[in-house]
């Protein structure tokens, strides 16, 4: 499935806040622009993410979200916007994430291919994302965990 815009052989992404299903090449040919943090910051900047969502070019998103079992939601994103259960919204914000490389020459990074590692009951533990120079590896878990790992 693509996410935002029609692909040949794919369907349309899901509205936003929806889980998608699909095959799991479901980002294959997207480039991403941008990856950002999604934090409850009521008492200041601190701890990991809630959600991370992958910012894609044409203006769509991809939110990975941390559910209560430790495995992954993805969602198509509402980039800028926040989700639904961001409340109150004043104590929401998106960040760049610092620990990420910035986009490789030209701004972004192009998909090639994407993972999904599944527990017992077949729910998202961790989502790997295949870019040209590196994967994002995305954890489940209190948090969402993301790195970056060069290829």
């Amino acid at each position: 499935m693509s996410v935002g815009r029609e692909m040949p052989g794919d369907e349309i992404s899901p509205p936003v806040g929806r889980p998608r299903h699909g095959k799991a090449d479901w980002l294959t040919g997207a480039r991403i622009t941008a990856v950002q943090g999604l934090f409850y910051r009521p008492e200041g900047r601190a701890g990991e993410p809630e959600a991370v969502e992958f910012v894609l070019d044409g203006g769509q998103s991809v939110l990975l979200t941390c559910a209560s079992d430790h495995t992954l939601n993805i969602t198509s994103g509402a980039w800028p916007g926040l989700p639904d259960w961001c409340v109150p919204a004043g104590q929401w914000q998106f960040e760049q994430l610092d620990r990420l490389p910035p986009p490789p020459y030209g701004g972004v990074w192009t998909v090639i291919g994407t993972q999904e590692l599944r527990d017992d009951h077949g729910e998202v533990c961790e989502a790997v994302i295949r870019c040209e120079n590196g994967d994002f590896v995305v954890n489940g878990g209190d948090t969402v965990g993301i790195r970056f790992v060069r290829g």
